[in-house]
């Protein structure tokens, strides 16, 4: 049973996700998986993420408040892959800072994916809106050693979003 997160423990509940996608981070075609850095030069990734869980914490309940968290986790496909194979995942948190009608949240989130994860963060704005977000690639391992550049998410549907990963 999943239990709210209280102010002391923020810190640590940030210290990782993936994406929410803002939680949403991650879902849609690829034409390349490796990083930019094997081959020196800029690629694109498409993927299609898909929510399969999400949670939000409430400072305080029936408001969007400074402090609330969100933890969602996502399967993510190649965009045009009509099939929508499971490739990875995107685990993600965010901390909103500030409340009301512009709301904002601190979101990280972490692409699993084959041969490597990649890091992920950003402002996510306007959550109750879902609307398209950008973000900066912090880092990552194995193929995305060394990655950076930027994700660009959109909404596709309900709970389903594209991202367009920018390897430089």
């Amino acid at each position: 049973m999943m239990r709210p997160i209280r102010a002391a423990c923020l810190g640590t509940a940030t210290a990782l996700v993936t994406l929410l996608a803002c939680a949403p981070v991650a879902g849609a075609a690829a034409t390349d998986t490796g990083s930019a850095h094997d081959k020196g030069k800029a690629r694109i990734i498409t993927l299609r993420a898909e929510v399969k869980e999400l949670h939000r914490f409430p400072v305080v309940d029936g408001s969007v408040s400074q402090g609330d968290q969100v933890v969602a986790r996502s399967d993510i496909s190649l965009y045009d892959d009509e099939t929508h194979t499971k490739i990875g995942e995107t685990s993600v948190t965010c901390t909103t800072t500030r409340g009301g009608a512009d709301e904002a949240e601190q979101c990280i989130a972490t692409y699993t994916l084959p041969d490597g994860q990649l890091t992920v963060q950003g402002i996510y704005y306007n959550y109750l809106d879902q609307g398209p977000f950008d973000n900066a690639i912090t880092g990552g391992t194995g193929k995305y050693e060394k990655a950076r550049g930027s994700v660009h998410s959109e909404p596709i549907e309900p709970g389903v979003r594209r991202f367009t990963i920018h390897l430089v």
